[in-house]
């Protein structure tokens, strides 16, 4: 009876195990298959040095992995020297091996060994699990049929994809890249053994210290002697190479820069699909210039600590050479990454508010639209601007295109939003990139022209670049291998140059920008700034033929700074970049101005009266022929029509109705007659209030107290004597 019970105890029990094995069989089967993750980018600048990598997906794994298109021979050799001597001999498990392990192991003689075959670490690399008996007896059974299903060369190349081969790097080939920078077939014998060594304890062997680059130098020096006694490399081979072990030093391996935004930039290119590697050979080629990043941070961050006391807290700049497209070779996204001004935020794709930045895209929609010409006037007053005000609170009076776009000016520019359309504006900004908000456009109103339409640093760059390009809009390149959009015209080539020339004009920056500031440069820019409400952003996007550079000033809370204007502060920056860019010496000029319009002439009008006649300064526009600037050519003659006021008469006196409606409590304004019609403007106390024609009666609100009101002519000299009026 005993012996009964235990055969059938023994009968269920192998039972048992057969069905285990059974199943583990079926499994190993099903699952035999050669996996691979997806390449790892490796991102050089354009001098070839070390930018990133970038691994992705989730069956990734990790920093670094490229594919094999075939066997690397020399390394194939070294690899089963070291790893499966009897690869060829035996089909996936090597009974020898695995008792000769274990009977070691059970003596504890030397080092543990493992006995697993070539086929066999396929499968635990595919299928990571801890270490036992029933774990190892999977891996048997996996490389059993992974051999049997793809054969031994295909098990083994898919070893030299997946081997680790320490400091994160995967698969021969990118170690080969990421060690010695050059294709896996290329290396020495030393440099092949040396790889073939890691495999076994990739961070025991690191190469970047020397205790780990002795030990897989010991290592890699028994592959070469067991190659030699396989005649796979002759005698002078095999002392050469052992000499070249013992000379080597610890490898320093890539190290990408210590900001990461550059770095996460790419990773978003290529998650997108806007750069695309070769499969097998994933190198990418960027357009960053690492030197010149690392010059751009330093004096970023030396202009932004000028400002620290000021409540700045962040800067961002970006530097585009224009030669054969817009290539981007420096991008600073903070001062410092990570800290706690919040530097991990990449600042040049965070949205703010432009302040004045879009203004010339509001005058050149108005060009296209046929709605403003060069030689109009814009009215720089009080009143009919939509509550918008200027920033230095002044109004400037009647003024040429040229000389409110580079002054600056809100109250024109929200004045030709107005005219145009809002929702035109809105959707111009939207068709050249600078947002991508689906939100009504009366939302933002004429203050788009002041900054409430809020965008990144990275989108106005590139649509500078398409003023700069005359009016075509493309895409900012990054890498050699990027797929660019097609580029298109969002300008006519006339509005682009005619726009480009007002914002390189100096003379037409006078009087709110004076001369030789940092918005006048040795050589030909355009250049506008731009401050948002409250000092929170300053901006400054400028342009040469040969470069733009973008530079926004701020902090990352939003928070408001201590009159930091972009002319002030961003504009500073980007002078220093682009005259270290350009090289240019103290003293040296350039004579390289823009192209103008092709079809337009050269007006020069007179802005100053100089003596006996003459122009003390000058404004040149390009005009369409046949057009004339609102301008005298010269100082207006002495014996020209005085202007005289008419009404109100001097040391008037007005006694409000207090019971009267305000919007009828006003006072006619008017000139005595004059030969001929002519513009002027009407200023109380000191400040233009209206432009009218010289037979134009105007009406002004009352305002209790005493003031002084006279007619000037538009932008020529010639002005009435003062009347005095008093409202009581």
């Amino acid at each position: 009876m005993r012996d009964w019970r235990f055969w059938a105890a023994t009968a269920c029990v192998t039972a048992a195990l057969l069905g285990s094995i059974g199943l583990s069989l079926r499994a190993a089967v099903a699952n035999a298959r050669l996996e691979a993750p997806s390449p790892t980018e490796i991102v050089y600048d354009r001098n070839g040095a070390f930018l990133t990598q970038v691994a992705h997906g989730p069956e990734s794994l990790g920093y670094g992995y490229w594919p094999l298109r075939q066997i690397p021979k020399r390394l194939a050799l070294a690899t089963l020297a070291l790893e499966d001597r009897r690869f060829d001999e035996h089909p996936g498990v090597d009974p020898l091996a695995l008792a000769r392990a274990a009977w070691r192991n059970l003596l504890h003689r030397g080092p543990r060994q493992g006995g697993s075959t070539i086929a066999m670490q396929v499968a635990r690399m595919q299928n990571p699990k801890p270490r036992g008996l029933v774990n190892k007896l999977d891996e048997a059974l996996s490389a059993l049929a992974l051999v049997a299903r793809h054969g031994r060369e295909a098990v083994l190349l898919h070893y030299l994809r997946l081997a680790p081969y320490g400091a994160g790097s995967h698969g021969a080939a990118h170690a080969a890249r990421f060690y010695f920078n050059k294709p896996v077939e290329d290396l020495s014998w030393a440099e092949t053994a040396l790889l073939a060594a890691i495999p076994q304890a990739p961070g025991r062997m690191n190469l970047a210290r020397a205790s780990g680059l002795r030990r897989a130098a010991t290592r890699a020096a028994r592959a070469i002697d067991a190659l030699a006694r396989q005649r796979a490399l002759d005698r002078e081979e095999a002392a050469l190479a052992k000499a070249q072990l013992l000379a080597m030093r610890p490898i320093e391996t890539p190290k990408r820069p210590q900001a990461l935004h550059l770095a996460l930039r790419y990773a978003q290119l290529l998650r997108e699909g806007r750069i695309e590697a070769e499969p097998h050979d994933p190198r990418l080629h960027a357009s960053i210039d690492l030197d010149l990043e690392t010059r751009m941070e330093r004096l970023a961050r030396r202009y932004l600590d000028g400002f620290r006391d000021a409540g700045a807290r962040q800067v961002a700049i970006m530097v585009a050479e224009r030669q054969g497209g817009n290539h981007i070779v420096a991008e600073v996204g903070s001062a410092r990454f990570g800290g706690k001004d919040a530097g991990s935020f990449d600042f040049t794709r965070t949205a703010r508010s432009p302040g004045s930045t879009l203004k010339p895209f509001v005058y050149a929609l108005a060009f296209e639209r046929g709605v403003l010409e060069s030689t109009d006037l814009l009215a720089d007053v009080p009143e009919g601007a939509s509550g918008v005000n200027n920033a230095d609170g002044l109004y400037l009076g009647p003024m040429t295109p040229r000389q409110a776009l580079a002054n600056s000016r809100n109250v024109p520019a929200a004045n030709l939003i107005r005219r145009v359309g809002v929702e035109a504006n809105f959707q111009f900004l939207h068709e050249i990139g600078l947002h991508e908000l689906e939100a009504p456009a009366e939302s933002f109103g004429v203050s788009m022209a002041i900054g409430s339409l809020p965008t990144q640093l990275g989108k106005l760059t590139r649509a500078y670049a398409m003023l700069a390009d005359d009016g075509v809009l493309s895409d900012l390149i990054y890498a050699k291998e990027q797929r660019l959009g097609a580029a298109r015209r969002a300008l006519s080539l006339d509005t682009a140059r005619l726009v480009t020339s007002m914002l390189a004009d100096p003379q037409a920056r006078l009087p709110t920008f004076p001369r030789y500031g940092p918005l006048e440069y040795p050589f030909a820019v355009a250049v506008k700034t731009g401050t948002s409400q409250g000092y929170r952003d300053a901006w400054t996007l400028a342009f040469s033929k040969r470069f733009i550079v973008g530079v926004w000033i701020g902090r990352a809370d939003a928070g408001t700074m201590r009159e930091i204007s972009g002319a002030a502060s961003s504009a500073r920056l980007a002078h220093a970049a682009l005259v270290q860019l350009h090289g240019a010496k103290p003293g040296e000029i350039e004579d390289d101005a823009f192209l103008p319009p092709p079809d337009r002439i050269a007006l020069d009008a007179c802005l100053e009266a100089g003596a006996q006649g003459s122009c003390a300064a000058t404004l040149r526009e390009w005009a369409k022929p046949g057009a004339a600037l609102p301008v005298a050519p010269a100082a207006r003659p002495a014996n020209a029509e005085r202007l005289v006021i008419a009404t109100p008469e001097a040391d008037t006196h007005i006694w409000r109705n207090p019971e009267q409606p305000a919007a009828v409590a006003k006072i006619a304004l008017k000139l005595a007659p004059l030969a001929r019609a002519e513009q002027i403007v009407w200023y109380v106390d000191g400040e233009p209030f209206r432009v009218a024609e010289t037979d134009e009666t105007v009406f002004w609100p009352l305002r209790p107290g005493q003031h002084q009101i006279e007619a000037r002519r538009a932008l020529q000299p010639g002005r009435s004597r003062s009347v005095r009026v008093v409202v009581e």
